[in-house]
């Protein structure tokens, strides 16, 4: 709809989720320039009107309290001519002194398709450098290279229907049910209809896991010699396409030979990777006896040091049988972000040209002809990894990241921050004042967030969606199209970037993917470069290839057995299992695993200020095996230091069956804005794969040991409190202000003192035998302005849901009497940890009602409607069904 709104009346315009590569369409209302609701838009081909948690609460994300609301050089807010001007300056002094690689680009998958192609079109083509990368080679980077080597293009094959129409479907690497819970319900519905079998390959028994008929929770870093086995066994079986294999696939004959290797016998395999004899067997059985079988995988996968290896090799297991292409059978990367496609189209990756063109020279020749380019670059870049360790080495002088946040995602954190503290400039676009990256910028600009943005997306399956800009951005938040389209005017290429709407940027990317291509190239979107702005408003959901022979989009790419190589035919690649990585002993004996959690989303910068999206998780943790904890004598709710080689956090201790002994977990989401010492990446190495350069965050050899704390507390507030020099606190926002848990080796009184020089003295007070417990109130004019909670054993049993309704309140004498007590005096107000986050249903709300008789899943959906939306919670509101189960049995 256009972003023409009447003032008053209610509206409803669709758009696109921002969070993960799903790409779920959302249909929101408005009242003039306010968006007050949200839903799932049941039209939408991806999510067909269902939304997770975290994009049921966007409308709850567009405050403008955490917001950059001005262009800022140094902490001088500035005018945007001023800003754009010391940008553009400040490049062209450095390319004019160092030469075009002196500068360097780090862009996101959180911009939209025209911000990259706009990006990408200045560094690689006016300015004439290739160091321009994105954080989508932290997430997909390898899967990109594998279908690259086998299909000749970046190209998925399948589409989100093929997980209804698969007998079979295989996940490998993702724990679904959090990182892409629509898929996960899709998934989990075509079960329920139909028995769709479910095999889940992950070290960790997940909510994915719940869902499983087999898991193979093998040993890290074993899927290469898995898949390996597979394919030999579907080749000892005689399960394989032959006719298709001799008509459309190279390499059968070197990989049939390769494979007789007596390491890829079942008994090796089941050695390598820590199964049972029986589990393969079965496994394989079923990938032997079902043809249509898709497997996804996502970042166990990718996020290795043989990444790509790993991809290729699921990969092979497809081409063999000929399942490739067709309903319900196909090899499918679920992407991390929600246009982490989109940038691998108009070449984001520093090896990559636009259109999926790469740096031979006949398409470094049509890239720079098609753009008129005075300063093409003619070799890859730095891709980010090696791009930061040259800002270190001080090769890189400038460097202009958009809308991330390096600092936090990146490997060797630490590293990374200590080298942007030392460029000589760093120039940072994004939509939020405060993240560990911005504190290093000189140049900080103001960028548009989701509803407020106008563009494209690409999701996981090929899926051009408008992400509609229905919302004016506060301040003087601009586009950042529009932002890298002044400055490259203002560094003398205006006739190149004479944009001024991002539809004239999308007919431009649009007629570069069809230019010159004779089919080769599988991206090509030609059809819409002569779209008109309305048709561009208007703009439905499509899946490329999207051109003159398909016009209508295609949902499988190589159904025909017709590939994107020279020859035409798909690769068969022979890959080494390789070395397995394993704890040391004497210094690092557990295995480190990252990745996310439920209802955060990368660095917090959006759904950390949404106080209901941290309650199911409200701490950085470290998930440990029961078997772990007794031998380091550590137990639920204890803190703890976990350190490597490279760095060392402090996080609380979750106690956990589903991890193996001897490996644990850590969410990859807290940062320096959300606590004091919880980057989980300053503890990972910077171990690349060869072939993509994406750094391997799933096996990081790390030691355990307790952090011995003086006290420990929580602190709620209206205000913030800075709590620097406490060595562990972490907070979450709150609908009347913030909540802190804190500790410390330190006596208590240096944070008591500041609060009291803050509050003034203590206004109700309450300590416990022999000090062990502190607790104190804090009120002005009659509010509750703040509440302290301290002890020198466990964090204080608090009912912080009651607390914090009393925050910033006028309560009356039977409340304030209970105030330090730290609950309602009514019995069973508690609701405990939180299960479901969109309807805010707690775990002693659940147990209520399964003592109470509600032994079912969907006994609880409809008494309490925990479940009922996203479904997210479904596997944890099993297990407590089962316990309660289990429990009754025993007591009878």
């Amino acid at each position: 709809m256009s972003s023409q709104l009447t003032e008053h009346a209610v509206q409803t315009a669709t758009t696109t989720c921002p969070y993960c590569g799903v790409g779920c369409g959302v249909e929101v209302s408005l009242l003039g320039s306010h968006l007050h609701a949200v839903r799932g838009d049941v039209r939408h081909p991806a999510n067909h009107g269902r939304l997770c948690v975290k994009g049921s609460s966007l409308a709850e994300t567009l405050t403008t309290s955490h917001r950059m609301l001005q262009p800022q050089i140094g902490a001088q807010a500035v005018l945007w001519e001023q800003a754009l001007d010391a940008v553009a300056s400040g490049l062209q002094q450095t390319i004019a002194q160092y030469g075009p690689d002196s500068v360097a680009f780090y862009l996101s998958g959180q911009l939209l398709t025209e911000d990259y192609y706009v990006a990408n079109k200045l560094m690689k083509g006016f300015i004439g450098s290739a160091n321009v990368d994105t954080n989508s080679r932290l997430c997909m980077a390898s899967a990109v290279v594998g279908h690259k080597r086998a299909f000749g293009a970046d190209a998925v094959p399948a589409c989100y229907e093929d997980i209804e129409l698969a007998d079979l479907v295989v996940i490998v690497g993702s724990n679904l049910a959090w990182a892409h819970p629509i898929l996960f319900q899709r998934l989990s519905a075509a079960k329920e209809a139909k028995g769709t079998k479910v095999v889940v390959i992950d070290p960790r028994h997940t909510d994915t896991a719940e869902l499983a008929d087999l898991h193979l929770a093998i040993a890290p870093g074993s899927d290469v010699w898995l898949y390996n086995g597979l394919c030999r066994h579907l080749l000892e079986r005689g399960c394989i396409d032959a006719a298709f294999v001799a008509q459309s696939v190279d390499g059968f004959t070197e990989l049939q030979g390769y494979l007789q290797h007596p390491q890829y016998e079942l008994a090796s395999v089941a050695v390598r990777t820590g199964l049972a004899l029986d589990v393969l067997q079965q496994f394989f059985a079923w990938v032997e006896q079902h043809p249509r079988t898709l497997t996804l995988f996502s970042q166990g996968v990718n996020q290795s040091s043989q990444g790509t290896d790993k991809v290729n090799a699921i990969i092979n297991s497809h081409l063999l049988t000929g399942r490739i292409g067709k309903p319900g059978a196909a090899p499918f990367s679920v992407t991390g972000q929600p246009n982490a496609m989109g940038g691998r189209e108009v070449g984001g990756l520093a090896n990559q040209l636009a259109a999926h063109m790469d740096f031979a020279s006949d398409d470094v020749d049509r890239v720079g002809r098609f753009w008129q380019a005075t300063q093409m670059a003619r070799q890859p870049g730095l891709k980010a990894v090696e791009l930061f360790e040259a800002v270190e080495q001080g090769q890189i002088k400038a460097i202009w990241i958009m809308a991330t946040n390096p600092v936090v995602s990146l490997p060797q954190a630490d590293r990374v921050k200590a080298a942007l503290a030392k460029c000589p400039l760093v120039i940072v676009s994004d939509a939020v004042q405060d993240n560990d990256t911005l504190r290093l910028a000189h140049i900080r600009l103001p960028a548009t967030s989701w509803a407020e943005k106008d563009g494209t997306v690409t999701n996981s399956e090929r899926c051009i969606s408008r992400q509609r800009g229905l919302i004016p951005g506060p301040g003087a938040a601009r586009n950042d199209w529009w932002i890298i389209t002044e400055v490259a005017r203002r560094m003398g290429f205006a006739d190149a970037f004479d944009y001024h709407h991002p539809v004239d940027i999308f007919r431009e990317h649009a007629a570069l993917s069809g230019f010159e291509n004779d089919g080769q190239r599988a991206f090509d979107i030609s059809l819409l470069e002569n779209i008109s702005r309305t048709e561009y408003d208007q703009l439905q959901p499509v899946q490329w290839p999207l051109n003159q022979h398909h016009p209508r989009g295609m949902q499988r790419l190589f159904g025909n057995g017709q590939f994107c190589t020279v020859n035409g035919r798909a690769r068969l690649l022979c890959v080494e299992g390789g070395e397995q990585r394993k704890g040391v002993p004497d210094h690092y004996p557990l295995l480190l695993n990252t990745g996310r959690i439920r209802d955060q989303w990368h660095t917090m910068t959006r759904t950390g200020y949404v106080p209901r999206l941290l309650q199911h998780r409200a701490e950085p943790f470290v998930a440990v095996h029961p078997q772990d904890l007794r031998r380091l004598k550590l137990q639920e709710g204890d803190l703890a230091e976990v350190a490597s080689r490279d760095g060392s956090v402090i996080v609380r201790i979750h106690e956990d069956g589903g991890q193996q002994p001897g490996q644990v977990f850590i969410p990859m989401h807290w940062n320096g804005v959300f606590s004091a010492q919880a980057r989980v990446d300053t503890l990972v190495a910077a171990r690349l794969d060869p072939f993509s350069g994406q750094p391997e965050f799933k096996l990081t050899q790390v030691r355990l040991q307790r952090f011995d704390q003086q006290w420990q507390g929580v602190l709620l507030a209206t205000e913030e409190v800075d709590m620097a020099g406490l060595p562990y606190w972490t907070r979450m926002p709150l609908s009347n202000g913030w909540m802190w848990r804190v500790a410390s080796r330190e006596p208590l009184t240096t944070l008591a003192d500041a609060l009291c020089e803050r509050y003034g003295q203590a206004t109700m007070t309450l300590n416990g035998a022999a000090g062990a417990e502190w607790r104190l109130a804090w009120f002005r004019d009659g509010l509750l302005t703040a509440l302290l909670f301290v002890s020198n054993q466990q964090l204080p049993q608090i009912d912080t849901s009651f607390l914090a309704e009393q925050l910033n309140q006028q309560p009356d004498a039977t409340v304030r009497r209970t105030l330090l007590l730290g609950r309602a005096l009514e019995q069973g107000s508690h609701q405990g940890p939180l299960v479901c986050s969109c309807f805010q249903v707690g775990a002693g709300a659940i147990q209520t009602a399964l003592n109470a008789g509600c032994n079912s899943v969907e006994a609880l959906e409809s008494k309490l409607k925990c479940g009922t939306n996203c479904g997210s919670c479904i596997p944890e509101l099993k297990r407590m069904v089962r316990a309660a189960q289990a429990q009754a049995e025993e007591a009878a």
